[in-house]
């Protein structure tokens, strides 16, 4: 079974000229969207906290989470991004279609 991907430009909520363009994995299940550290840093998205996360196999990961603009078909929002790991998936949050999450929130 193959993954649904989407193209997404992701841009610095304080200075909207810092953006750049990736192919992100729509997760339907998940809350938030998927970055890779490096790349929020490059364009200077600065982290704004922790949270904590459970993947579908069970484990339980902190990570930082801070806010972007994500364009995607059209549609611009402010979004609570997660700075992933190396071993993590980037995914871009999405709320419609069957896919099953690929992380969840704990408390």
């Amino acid at each position: 079974m193959g993954h649904t991907t989407a193209l997404v430009r992701v841009c610095n909520p304080q200075d909207r000229a810092r953006c750049l363009d990736l192919e992100l994995i729509v997760d339907a299940g998940s809350t938030y969207t998927w970055i890779r550290r490096k790349r929020l840093k490059s364009i200077g998205v600065r982290p704004s906290g922790t949270r904590r996360f459970r993947s579908i196999e069970g484990r339980t990961v902190e990570r930082e989470v801070g806010e972007a603009v994500i364009e995607c078909l059209g549609e611009r929002v402010t979004r609570v991004v997660v700075f992933a790991g190396r071993d993590d998936l980037p995914a871009k949050a999405c709320h419609q279609g069957p896919l099953r999450p690929a992380w969840t929130l704990t408390s």
